[in-house]
C-alpha cells in the first residue's frame, strides 16, 4: 500500500469511528496542514486485555496538541494485538506529547498490560485524498 493510500485508508478509517463533528474537524484540519511526520506501529497485549489496553491509550488522547489523528484498530488475525495510527504536524509534535502528564499516565497505567511490539513503521505523509 502506498502513502496515498495509507492516508485514504486513515480517514476512512476515521470516518468509522469518529463522531461527525470530530471527522469534520479532523478534514477541515488536514486540508489546512499538511502533516509532516507519521507512525503505524503494531502493539501486542497481555493475554485478553487488548480492550482494557485500548481504553487506557484512548483516554486523552483528543487534547494532544500537534496531532492530526490518532487511531487504534484490533488486529483481526492476533486477538492479542492492536494497531496505532498517529498523523502528526511534526515530528517534534509527536516526541513533545510524550511528556504531556496524559500520556504519561497511559504510560504507566498501560504499561502492564503490554506484552511487546510488532511491526513500527515512520512515514512522512506526501499525498491526500479527498473524502
Amino acid at each position: 500500500m502506498n502513502r496515498r493510500e495509507h492516508l485514504g485508508a486513515l480517514l476512512a478509517m476515521a470516518a468509522a469511528i469518529l463522531p461527525t463533528g470530530k471527522l469534520k474537524a479532523l478534514e477541515a484540519r488536514m486540508e489546512e496542514l499538511v502533516p509532516e511526520y507519521g507512525l503505524i506501529g503494531q502493539m501486542m497485549a497481555q493475554p485478553g486485555q487488548r480492550a482494557a489496553l485500548i481504553a487506557i491509550l484512548s483516554e486523552g488522547t483528543d487534547a494532544m496538541p500537534g496531532n492530526m489523528g490518532y487511531l487504534i484498530g484490533e488486529d483481526s488475525a492476533n486477538p492479542d494485538a492492536i494497531w496505532i495510527v498517529e498523523i502528526w504536524e511534526t515530528k517534534e509534535a509527536h516526541a513533545a506529547s510524550l511528556q504531556l502528564p496524559a500520556v504519561q499516565a497511559a504510560i504507566a497505567k498501560g504499561g502492564p498490560l503490554i506484552a511487546g511490539f510488532g511491526t513500527r513503521a515512520e512515514f512522512k505523509p506526501v499525498a491526500k485524498t479527498a473524502a
